[in-house]
């Protein structure tokens, strides 16, 4: 049996110990959570295990400048583990933090982070994921996104582009003319072409347009690029002539291009790319757009509450037990994509 001394040192051992038990099933053992639900959570449970382990230092039996030397200690055990332990994990979290701050993106937008290009999937403690355009899962440290720059595509329109070179026997004017309509045919708003190279044998042009709806940027580009063949192809203008001249001599009038498309009814059956390619992206941008909608209802309905009749007020408590119900059963599908495998 404890002593008289050590007696309220192990009740409240006890006690903090059953506290961080309970908090850590409410907080972090759920196999369903993310990493993007987990990173407050782990931020809270961090900062009360180190609350406890200090309530537990000032219980000791033990004089004043004992108790004193052990808190010391502790801080300088607790430094040591952030400096010397590990300096690329604390790098990552106060990195994780500062995204949190800055929201450079958002789950769901598209990003460009050195050479890694794809759909934010989740926001971690320590890294980033995103799914690149090959279906792949990329863990990315969030320290590596700190010390490089980022590109976000715009949610209200992104910019699609295409590059080719045609030689000088076609006026530019025209190539122009045909550059605008193919952008048009592909889907794209105000379009323009700007000449971007006058080479030795051929000028380089790059056609560009606004695509309003960002989800569809792959689609969109493979549509860019089909639309400036058949458009330049249909009016006799052949892409790749200086190459050919190099390799074998041709008539004047002969033109390298392939013969007129026999359907040109589009394709409609198949599946759009972004809808295999960022299933995850997508789903985890959808659900967080979910959660943050009810729990925005919620709060203007508690507001409406005060001020409702007692009429009024069955109805409001009724609308909000509902929304609490329904954002807690969205909670497991949150970041049930945790499951996806992929490239991490």
């Amino acid at each position: 049996m404890p002593s008289a001394d050590y007696l309220p040192s192990v009740i409240t051992f006890i006690i903090v110990t059953l506290i961080l038990g309970s908090m850590h099933i409410l907080l972090i053992k759920n196999k369903q959570l993310g990493n993007e639900r987990l990173f407050y959570r782990q931020l809270i449970m961090l900062f009360f295990t180190i609350v406890g382990i200090v309530v537990i230092a000032l219980t000791l039996p033990v004089t004043e400048s004992t108790r004193t030397q052990v808190i010391t200690l502790i801080s300088l055990v607790i430094s040591a583990i952030f400096a010397f332990s590990s300096g690329t994990i604390f790098a990552n979290l106060m990195a994780g933090i500062l995204l949190r701050v800055t929201k450079p993106f958002q789950i769901g937008d598209f990003v460009k982070v050195g050479e890694q290009f794809g759909r934010v999937a989740e926001r971690g403690l320590f890294d980033t994921e995103i799914q690149s355009e090959n279906r792949e899962l990329i863990s990315i440290p969030n320290t590596y996104i700190i010390n490089h720059p980022v590109t976000t595509l715009q949610t209200n329109g992104a910019i699609v582009s295409a590059t080719l070179s045609l030689g000088y026997d076609v006026h530019h004017d025209k190539i122009e003319t045909f550059l605008i309509q193919a952008a048009k045919d592909a889907g794209l708003t105000e379009p323009f072409v700007h000449v971007m190279e006058l080479g030795n044998y051929s000028i380089s042009y790059r056609v560009s347009g606004v695509l309003e709806e960002v989800k569809g940027i792959i689609t969109a580009r493979s549509n860019l690029y089909r639309s400036i063949l058949n458009v330049l192809h249909d009016n006799g203008i052949e892409i790749m002539s200086p190459s050919y001249m190099n390799q074998r001599p041709l008539t004047v009038d002969q033109k390298i291009k392939p013969p007129a498309n026999i359907s040109q009814e589009p394709k409609t059956d198949s599946t759009p790319a972004e809808d295999i390619v960022f299933d995850k992206a997508e789903q985890a941008e959808k659900l967080d757009k979910e959660r943050i909608s009810l729990s925005e209802s919620i709060k203007a309905l508690e507001e409406t509450l005060k001020d409702a009749s007692d009429n009024d007020k069955a109805k409001i408590k009724e609308s909000i037990q509902n929304a609490r119900d329904k954002l807690k059963s969205i909670e497991p599908e949150m970041d049930s994509s945790k499951s996806h495998t992929g490239t991490k």
